[in-house]
């Protein structure tokens, strides 16, 4: 005998998996509040400031988040989509995720989307859209090749927050650091040789600059740094360059605390002084171009090079949504979607 559910009982979903592409954030935009409320949630992570509360609470209030948005705000000026009204990164990582999802569309029962760990859209919002519209397996994929508490870690930790509060949790799954992957590694050093092959200059030296990180957060056992350096160096490998042609530096430097060395606006103000007169520049960390990149390498570290006599400076841009990063992207996702499609 069957047994009728209630008038009001929902519908039946097809089962469906969510594929979510996490990135860092950014603000809704250059005003000082847009850019103020970002910094805020951004500084006031405890995986990426470390310091006791007691302590940071004051100094992020009382003197960072007063004077800080306003400079921040004029950097992201200078590289604003202003047809969108977007940052590039919200902008890129979206068409990121279309182009996976075109690649995907193939699997008739996944849905791809994209969150951001600090502003919008937020993780919580977009694992709520997955899981109401009948995700019950969710892969996430933190866009960072090289792992660090700071970035991929908190990215989990942001989707697992949301997860807490859902009564009916989806499975899920977590893609790992990719930085040795055979592909990605490929993929790299591809984008560098093509880089490279298009300038009218020959570089003297090629500088992959990692966003930065305090020395003490290794010491405590973040594997960052490592990762980036086997990164730059499975690159120089593949590429087959010889040693020295490929230069390790650390962006991004904050605080008055110890960061990784060498630093790369110091490295550049250093190298026309040592006969380094032409230079190409990459961000590794980072899965697509954004402030640190576009304003922070692009165009202060370029400045910077040049004011202490450098001849020629080039930035080779991330891999963001070209063809050969989107093949990194898709095989990653199908690997680690294993068993679900």
């Amino acid at each position: 005998m069957s047994q009728a559910f209630p008038a009001d009982h929902p519908p039946a979903q097809t089962p469906k998996i969510g594929v979510v592409l996490l990135n860092l954030g950014t603000p809704d935009g250059t005003d000082y509040w847009s850019v103020r409320r970002y910094l805020k949630e951004f500084l006031s992570d405890p995986r990426v400031i470390e310091t006791p509360k007691w302590l940071w609470w004051p100094i992020l209030n009382l003197a960072i988040l007063s004077f800080r948005p306003q400079k921040s705000g004029h950097a992201y000026a200078q590289i604003w989509d202003k047809e969108k009204n977007e940052s590039p990164l919200r902008v890129i990582t979206r068409d990121q995720t279309e182009a996976l999802a075109q690649r995907l569309a193939g699997e008739s029962n996944v849905m791809v989307d994209f969150a951001m760990r600090y502003g919008n859209p937020s993780t919580r919002s977009v694992l709520d859209k997955l899981q109401q519209a009948g995700c019950q397996k969710i892969l996430l994929v933190p866009l960072y090749p090289q792992y660090s508490a700071t970035t991929t870690a908190t990215a989990n930790d942001k989707a697992f927050d949301a997860l807490a509060e859902m009564r009916w949790q989806p499975a899920v799954r977590t893609a790992p650091a990719y930085y040795s992957d055979a592909k990605y590694v490929e993929v790299l050093g591809n984008s560098i040789r093509d880089g490279v092959a298009a300038l009218d200059f020959e570089p003297d030296l090629v500088l992959t600059s990692y966003h930065g990180l305090p020395q003490s957060y290794v010491d405590r056992g973040d594997p960052y740094e490592h990762d980036c350096r086997e990164t730059t160096r499975l690159v120089g490998e593949y590429l087959g360059w010889p040693e020295g042609k490929l230069l390790v530096t650390f962006q991004s430097r904050f605080g008055p605390t110890k960061w990784l060395e060498p630093a790369t606006a110091d490295t550049l103000e250093k190298l026309p002084g040592q006969g380094v007169k032409k230079v190409a520049i990459l961000a590794p960390a980072f899965s697509a171009d954004c402030i640190e990149t576009l304003e922070e390498i692009a165009m202060q570290g370029k400045e910077t090079f040049m004011h202490a006599g450098g001849e020629r400076f080039a930035y080779i841009p991330c891999l963001n949504d070209t063809p050969a990063g989107m093949d990194m992207i898709e095989a990653m996702v199908r690997r680690e979607l294993a068993g679900w499609l």
